[in-house]
């Protein structure tokens, strides 16, 4: 007796367009198998006239190598403090690491689950009060919804730190008509596979000052002098993206507002569903915030019904997946001092992340509302 598959729905994966294999065919074509060559140009070009706001864009191997450059383009080093938002993913505080510094913790506001203004400033004024002035914040979109800018940006101005814009997840929003990314001192993007778009792996720095991308790039090919041989004066890294993925890149980004718009049907259904299920709640837009919906996003009555939800959803080959767990409650960080106000992990214990992708059918979240609506009836 044969058993029925049923259909994979996937959380967040990979959606290609029309013209990602032209411009791979291209790199082989010309024989542009390296970490240069028009495609990265082009797929430059391409993030700088979407995002805007006169950024300059250097596409390197991952996010999390964006971050990385970053912090140390903003002079951080070993012996640094930086605070870092600790409801995110792990690669918006490695990076700190890295560099031998420290990351500081700042909890969640509850508005748009982003970085505490009143924690973020709490923290600075300790620092100061010890002798000790944070060298950079990291402040991250989280699932696409922007940070309170104003408010975040205006501590930071006040104090002179300089902010790493953390928009892994949020390219295709915007806050007040901007271009998330364009906002901070440095901004990142991420496209990795689970991204809004993707080139299986691969991220970008994007700045304001030319001479400051000029010089990532430097550092992103192993910071080689201009010499006949190699030579070298400064210590680099291997963080260059190659010319094929920035192929896909570019045939990613002619379908970018195409995705977004999914995204954000994708949320419609999602809260004209579910919304009426007593306890179940979502983030909503801040005047002037425009989320691109990367991942949708739950909070339930409890942890017991997230966990049912959860499992009931993998019983039926659908992956959906808790909330991040913030930084401060990692072990891996269990002795970083953090300033806590209980938001995060809340969120965490009642939060699951529901099926987001943009190709999804409206039968696909049909199915997953019926599980859900199942579960808490």
């Amino acid at each position: 007796m044969e058993t029925t598959v049923l259909k994979k729905i996937w959380l967040s994966p990979p959606h290609m367009g029309n013209n990602e294999e032209v411009y791979v065919k291209e790199a082989f074509d010309t024989n542009w198998i390296a970490p240069l060559g028009p495609n990265v140009q082009r797929f430059e070009q391409s993030i700088e006239e979407f995002v805007g706001n006169d950024v300059h864009a250097a596409c390197l191997s991952s996010g999390t190598a964006a971050i990385h450059l970053g912090l140390q383009l903003l002079g951080v080093s070993a012996g640094d403090e930086v605070l870092c938002q600790s409801f995110t993913f792990a690669a918006s505080a490695n990076p700190i690491m890295y560099l031998g510094a420290s990351p500081i913790f700042i909890d969640s506001e509850e508005d748009t689950w982003n970085i505490s203004p009143i924690l973020l400033e709490q923290a600075i004024k300790d620092g100061l009060a010890k002798g000790k002035k944070p060298k950079a914040i990291v402040a991250v979109h989280l699932y696409g919804m922007p940070y309170k800018v104003d408010e975040v940006h205006a501590i930071a101005q006040q104090y002179d730190i300089p902010v790493v814009e953390d928009s892994a997840e949020a390219l295709g929003s915007s806050y007040k008509g901007f271009n998330c990314g364009s906002l901070g001192d440095i901004g990142i993007l991420s496209f990795n596979g689970n991204k809004i778009i993707t080139t299986s792996g691969g991220g970008a720095m994007l700045c304001k000052d030319r001479a400051l991308k000029e010089k990532a790039v430097f550092l992103a090919t192993q910071a080689r002098d201009n010499a006949p041989h190699y030579q070298h004066s400064h210590i680099g890294h291997n963080y260059r993206m190659s010319n094929v993925l920035a192929g896909i890149g570019r045939g990613q980004m002619e379908v970018l507002q195409d995705r977004v718009d999914a995204r954000r049907s994708n949320f419609e259904y999602y809260i004209e569903h579910l919304s009426g299920i007593p306890g179940i709640t979502f983030a909503m837009e801040p005047k002037g915030s425009y989320s691109n919906r990367w991942l949708t996003c739950i909070l339930t009555p409890s942890f017991e019904d997230r966990e049912r939800i959860r499992k009931a959803l993998e019983n039926e080959n659908i992956e959906s997946r808790p909330l991040w767990k913030p930084m401060h409650a990692q072990p891996v960080f269990e002795d970083v001092i953090s300033y806590v106000n209980g938001v995060s992990e809340a969120l965490f214990e009642k939060g699951l992340c529901l099926p987001s992708g943009s190709s999804l059918m409206e039968e696909d979240l049909e199915r997953v509302c019926n599980i859900i609506k199942k579960e808490l009836r």
